[in-house]
């Protein structure tokens, strides 16, 4: 699967939803000028039973070009700020989208057999895809089985999941499931999800606002004479606004049928690829046949978002305006020898779930979330886990040894990642430097940052971290994400200046360092401040020529091969015969940094080529070292795009 390439036909479905949108809007006020026209026809001296003096021609004359444009505007200038407002309230994060609906944040320290495998299958196709592994969210009171994910970027996304996902799949199901969501992640379906939602809210909002007259008409009534005739006028005044609305949802329904369809096909191939086997999504999506709720989601605010949903939320008479192919259609393209029977899975009516506090609901922050949880590991024994059909495979700690194993990582990296002391910790570790002199003042750096037990921690673990060499950082550095992504604010904002204090600690900032803390900044920030994504507005390599000079400069003086010739080969790779390399005084990293974020806003079409350009200027031979491949991972993470898999960390 050529994820560029998807990610540039999500460009194009942006284009073709604008389009729609600006149809369904011009519909939207042909339909008020025609209902304000009839109200204003009927109004004037009609009786039902000779009908209007007038006639037809009478009632065109109630259409008056100064009316259309006032009409006009006013619809337009309504939507235009709703979907304004909605965007503002969907594009800070995955996170708002997930605690809209219900979501509770899923903790590492979890204590729930459930949770703690759904982590670890995140954990497992976030390293699969080569991206960051991103917070998980919970829907407790949701039996049936679904998920989404939320977010602009992968650095901002979040995956959440019903209850009846974690408790009803077994893990190779609960894989393809998770699977399927990161490939919408990285296909860039997440951003057009966003788009479609702040969209399609602006065309249902009239609807919204004629729904609330009619409540309240009805609430306020009191048969008293002298108000007759102002409560008949707000409910016929919200009845046409209802109206419009229900015409406004149709026209939403259809876009996002229009829109939502057909990625779900490729997003079901994109989990065959990220787990190599046919069998986890396909098995999921027979049990979701065979389990009576289905993929049944009953959050108040689901249903605006349903487009976002592994599988359909609720029951359509017309397929014409379901988001989601038929179940036979997906379970075929997968498994075409499918002999048509479901997997039977039977419902439980279990307890209700405790509700942890969300982010959204702590004042003070994540801080009081983390203290609680590890409080509770201490204070009390893990709840007995409701018995369904599904087979949980191995416990936690097994999974956790699986993922050490696999990953090449002692286990006591891998559970320190797991909670914000220990993932604060090794992630200091990566920037300590091997001068002893240089060594204790970054120790002393993180001690007077104030953590109690943070700079103990740093120095017991700092010597382990730096024999797992380059190979190793960039996995080690995203199992720690989540764990920070639990702290507060001003958590965040002290350990990000530790981090680079100890950066300047040797007075010069190397690569390697610009890349572990490029990698740090882009996926945590949008967790904690509001921060600018990438946007596609270059559509050709001219207008980036010396952002791509200065980026090829730097990784042919810092790579393994004869500097002019690789510099050579990669400038000719893209285009440039002509472009010469830059003096060593020139490529500083900070000019470095600026280009590759110059280069993030390429059209997704040629990113690839970028990066192979990259890649040819930092080895000789075609092959990347460890270093040279966290150099490349650490461009294409700032760059919003998938690692092409020949340049992949192999795992």
């Amino acid at each position: 699967m050529d994820f560029f390439e998807q990610q540039d036909v999500a460009r194009r479905n942006s284009r073709v939803l604008v389009l729609l949108f600006l149809a369904a809007v011009c519909l939207l006020i042909l339909l008020t000028n025609a209902l304000v026209a009839a109200f204003l026809f009927f109004g004037q001296d009609y009786n039902i039973y000779s009908g209007s003096r007038e006639g037809f021609g009478g009632f065109l004359s109630y259409f008056t070009w100064a009316r259309f444009g006032s009409i006009g505007l006013a619809v337009t200038a309504t939507v235009a700020l709703v979907v304004f407002v909605k965007w503002i309230q969907l594009s800070t994060g995955g996170k708002v989208v997930a605690e809209s609906m219900g979501g509770t944040r899923i903790l590492p320290q979890t204590r729930d057999t459930a949770e703690r495998r759904c982590l670890n299958v995140v954990e497992e196709m976030a390293l699969a895809a080569n991206m960051p592994v991103p917070p998980v969210y919970v829907m407790n009171e949701e039996r049936g089985i679904n998920a989404f994910a939320a977010g602009i970027t992968p650095a901002d996304a979040v995956v959440a999941v019903t209850r009846g996902t974690i408790e009803q799949l077994k893990r190779h199901e609960l894989q393809g499931v998770i699977a399927h969501e990161f490939s919408h992640i990285l296909n860039g379906d997440m951003r057009l999800n966003i788009r479609l939602a702040a969209m399609l809210k602006g065309i249902t909002f009239i609807g919204d606002v004629g729904h609330i007259l009619l409540r309240s008409s009805n609430r306020t009534r009191t048969g008293a004479s002298a108000r007759k005739g102002g409560e008949g006028s707000l409910s016929l005044l919200g009845l046409a606004l209802w109206i419009l609305g229900w015409l406004g949802g149709l026209a939403a329904g259809f876009i996002k049928a229009a829109i939502s369809r057909q990625k779900e096909f490729l997003a079901d191939a994109g989990a065959v690829q990220y787990t190599r086997s046919a069998d986890g999504i396909g098995d999921a999506l027979k049990v979701i046949g065979g389990y009576i709720p289905g993929t049944l989601v009953h959050a108040a605010r689901a249903a605006e978002m349903s487009h976002i949903f592994f599988g359909q939320i609720e029951h359509h008479l017309w397929q014409v305006f379901a988001t989601h192919p038929p179940l036979q259609d997906r379970i075929r393209r997968i498994d075409k020898d499918w002999d048509g029977h479901y997997i039977d899975r039977k419902p439980r009516q279990y307890a209700q779930q405790p509700r942890s506090p969300g982010s959204g609901e702590v004042g003070v922050g994540r801080a009081a979330v983390v203290a609680a949880a590890m409080a509770s590991m201490g204070a009390s024994e893990p709840s007995d886990q409701p018995q369904v059909d599904a087979d949980f495979g191995p416990p936690p700690e097994q999974l956790e040894q699986e993922t050490a194993t696999r990953e090449e990582i002692p286990l006591v990296f891998v559970r320190h990642s797991h909670e914000p002391l220990g993932a604060q910790a090794l992630v200091f570790c990566l920037m300590i430097n091997a001068e002893e002199d240089i060594r204790q003042s970054q120790l002393q750096l993180i001690t007077e940052a104030g953590v109690t037990g943070l700079a103990e921690l740093t120095n017991t673990l700092q010597p382990g971290v730096h024999e797992l060499g380059a190979p190793r950082r960039l996995p080690l550095l995203e199992m720690c994400l989540p764990a920070l992504k639990a702290m507060s604010a001003k958590q965040y904002r002290l350990f990000k200046n530790t981090l680079m204090g100890l950066i300047r600690a040797d007075r010069r900032t190397e690569l390697h360092e610009w890349c572990l803390f490029q990698l740090t900044r882009h996926y945590l920030d949008p967790e904690f401040v509001q921060v600018r994504s990438s946007r596609a507005r270059h559509r050709k390599l001219q207008k980036v020529a010396l952002p791509i000079r200065v980026v090829l400069s730097i990784l042919a003086r810092e790579g393994s091969g004869d500097t002019d010739t690789v510099f050579r080969q990669a400038a000719d790779e893209l285009g440039f015969p002509t472009m010469q390399i830059m003096p060593r005084e020139q490529a500083s990293v900070a000019a470095f940094s600026k280009a590759v974020h110059e280069l993030a806003d390429c059209y997704p079409l040629l990113k690839p080529r970028l990066l192979k350009a990259m890649s040819m200027a930092a080895a000789a031979d075609g092959k990347l070292n460890p270093a040279e491949r966290e150099i490349i991972a650490s461009m294409a993470a700032v760059m919003d795009c998938p690692v092409p898999g020949d340049l992949r960390v192999p795992v």
